[in-house]
């Protein structure tokens, strides 16, 4: 494979880290902002909620600018918000300025998620599409993982007071390096060649194919596509032609939040703290999850090209399915049977099914759903199809997020985990009578592929 491929995927795919640190910080630093700021419940979910209001945002907003102005410029605009964000968030002196950055983070990463994926899939061949853009979900696990752990540690290091601070900040280091190493890579053949910029988008073609050959074949078929969207920024997005397409994003973009993932990721320490562990031995936990959560990945990584998206999706639905239903019966059964007294036995049963929850979404949801989104759009609306399916992502996210606190309180966690479980049944239908096979298909014949193609006219008829 060529350097230059790989040197940009990775590029593109620190963004996907600094994306999973920031999901994933909030979970060791909340706590802390409750009592230093003196939150109620509620103001303390709006909080947390306020960055993903940002991501909500961010994500509506990143198509037509990453296809106006190009991707890589936008990833340049993404590295900026995160390095507001991280000494905005640390240098905070009251809620509202906590909340301000929190946003300005969020659009971030909302942005992130629509031009990581829209960047690597643009300069990754076909055969290997689906591992490059999967990079970015799996430096997105690893942010995860470093959050959960670096919030270890600095708890343990840091005055209790301060520590918050220290676990938003470090976000820092990462978005000086993204921004350092963007100069390294090109903006993809394709935005260009969309762009009028012929002679560009073949020098840069070439630099990204193993050879001469390649790259004539891959501006051919960059040429065909767009000669049928001349005027890509004025063609109609909701459309009947585009209404296939339009579903499977919202529909797989549905599901992964429905599954609860973004909610137990937010509230790690806190539903293993519930359940009878204590504080440190939550943090501790947390961190296996998020280990899981890496390695799983990385095994998905290495079979998407190889077995399939769909494949995937089936093996992921069964292990939510098992999870969710086990996470479900714990919880009812020292909720209702136990009167609510958790122990021990009952944190290491719940740690269990969290983590074969966390390996079943990262093999199946969380390896697929950025790949599957940016392949399924034709050129002329890939922007602002990546954007619909990531704003669909996160507004569920906002949504599980504020509501499964109070659930949790209200009604238990059995009830929480059996929303979530009745969801994935949903998914598992969905993906084995609905969800088609976008494995190893070039961008540019996905359409055909999908049914989306207008049908060409025929010889001699008028």
């Amino acid at each position: 494979m060529n350097a230059l491929v790989v040197r940009s995927a990775i590029v593109a795919a620190i963004g996907g880290l600094i994306f999973g640190f920031d999901t994933a910080v909030i979970s060791g630093a909340e706590k802390q902002i409750q009592h230093v700021f003196g939150l109620s419940a509620t103001m303390l979910g709006f909080t947390v909620t306020t960055a993903l209001i940002g991501t909500i945002i961010g994500a509506l907003i990143a198509g037509r600018p990453a296809d106006k102005y190009g991707r890589k410029k936008m990833l340049y605009a993404i590295g900026i918000l995160y390095v507001i964000c991280s000494l905005g968030t640390a240098f905070a002196v009251n809620v509202e300025m906590l909340m301000l950055f929190r946003f300005i983070g969020g659009l971030g990463v909302g942005a992130s998620s629509v031009c990581a994926p829209i960047y690597t899939a643009e300069v990754a061949p076909p055969a290997h599409r689906g591992r490059l853009v999967g990079l970015v979900q799996f430096n997105i696990v690893l942010g995860i993982l470093v959050a959960y752990a670096s919030n270890t540690v600095i708890r343990e290091l840091v005055d209790s007071d301060h520590a918050w601070r220290w676990m938003l900040g470090v976000m820092l280091v990462p978005s000086v390096i993204f921004l350092l190493l963007l100069p390294t890579v090109p903006e993809t053949p394709r935005w260009l060649a969309a762009n009028g910029q012929w002679e560009k988008a073949a020098e840069t073609s070439r630099r990204l194919c193993r050879s001469q050959e390649e790259s004539d074949a891959v501006m051919t078929e960059i040429r065909e596509s767009l000669s049928e969207a001349q005027n890509a920024a004025s063609v109609p997005f909701f459309t009947r032609q585009h209404r296939k397409v339009i579903m499977l994003a919202v529909a797989i973009a549905f599901f992964n939040q429905m599954s609860g993932i973004n909610a137990i990721l937010y509230y790690a320490p806190r539903v293993m703290e519930q359940a009878g562990a204590s504080t440190s031995s939550a943090f501790l936990m947390s961190i296996g999850v998020g280990l899981m959560n890496l390695v799983a990945t990385m095994a998905a990584l290495t079979v998407i090209d190889k077995i399939g998206r769909r494949k995937l999706m089936i093996v992921g639905s069964v292990g939510y399915l098992l999870s969710l239903g086990f996470l479900a019966g714990v919880m009812f059964y020292y909720e209702d049977a136990k009167g609510g007294e958790f122990t021990t036995t009952s944190s290491i049963l719940v740690l269990g099914g969290l983590m074969l929850f966390i390996a079943a979404h990262a093999f199946g949801q969380g390896s697929v759903i950025w790949v599957f989104i940016s392949e399924i759009f034709p050129n002329r609306i890939r922007g602002r199809g990546q954007s619909l399916g990531s704003l669909t992502h996160w507004v569920f996210a906002a949504i599980t997020s504020f509501a499964f606190p109070p659930i949790i309180t209200a009604l238990g966690g059995g009830v929480a985990f059996s929303i979530f479980f009745i969801a994935m049944i949903g998914q598992l239908i969905w993906v084995l009578k609905v969800m088609p096979e976008t494995k190893g298909v070039p961008l540019e014949e996905m359409e055909a592929k999908l049914g989306l193609a207008e049908p060409l006219p025929v010889r001699g008829v008028r």
